[in-house]
């Protein structure tokens, strides 16, 4: 009987954090890859990230894409430290139905005060082809952790 991967240090800090996030946890999103710089997330489709037409919800779309951004940029922050979005900006590509979204977020440049992190969206259709869906750019400041 295989065990379970041990996960990193990293991996288990962005994930304490993580399984705080009420809205992810609600939508239903999992944490995949942790690594200095960079986060990735998963979302797969539901009735709870839909719209009326039956696609994925832009909301939840900026969200995931968000929440990867800001894991990425936890990855390079103090260990004391958590942190949160000052802005962010997203371009819908195409929408999607079914399958599942992925959201990878990226470190461009981690400052004292700010951090700048990209994110791409992807949809990978239950076939597993894979098309861009979204990508956002994300302005980040440290915070105290308060728990």
């Amino acid at each position: 009987m295989s065990q379970a991967p041990v996960k990193s240090e990293m991996f288990q800090r962005v994930e304490a954090s993580f399984l705080r996030q009420g809205m992810m946890q609600h939508l239903g999103a999992r944490l995949v890859r942790v690594e200095s710089g960079l986060c990735e997330i998963a979302l797969p489709y539901s009735d709870r990230v839909s719209q009326q037409q039956g696609g994925f919800h832009g909301g939840a779309m900026g969200a995931l894409a968000d929440i990867a951004g800001g894991y990425a940029a936890l990855t390079v922050a103090a260990p004391d430290a958590e942190v949160t979005t000052v802005e962010y900006k997203i371009n819908f590509l195409a929408g999607f139905n079914d399958g599942e979204l992925r959201a990878i977020g990226h470190v461009v440049k981690a400052g004292k005060c700010i951090i700048v992190t990209t994110a791409e969206v992807t949809h990978i259709a239950p076939d597993g082809k894979q098309n861009a869906c979204a990508v956002m750019q994300q302005t980040l400041v440290p915070v105290a952790k308060n728990y």
